[in-house]
């Protein structure tokens, strides 16, 4: 993956890169180096495509407690 498809999945997950580095514990220079070589290392993107399908299932699901909690 290279550093646009990340900034992509990032703006997806509604992350900085700040948020990112804080939530896979990375020291955050680590992550903005990745630009310089223009290679994101494989994990990123699977960890940030389940983080993103995770979201939208919680979305999901509270949405789904919102509408069954009206009725």
């Amino acid at each position: 993956m290279d550093n646009q498809e990340f900034n992509i999945l990032l703006k997806k997950a509604k992350l900085t890169k700040k948020d990112f580095s804080s939530l896979v514990y990375m020291n955050y220079a680590s992550v903005t180096n990745w630009k310089q070589s223009d290679k994101v290392p494989n994990w990123v993107k699977s960890w940030l495509t389940l983080y993103i399908e995770n979201k939208e299932c919680k979305e999901l699901k509270e949405m789904i407690k919102e509408s069954i909690c009206e009725e």
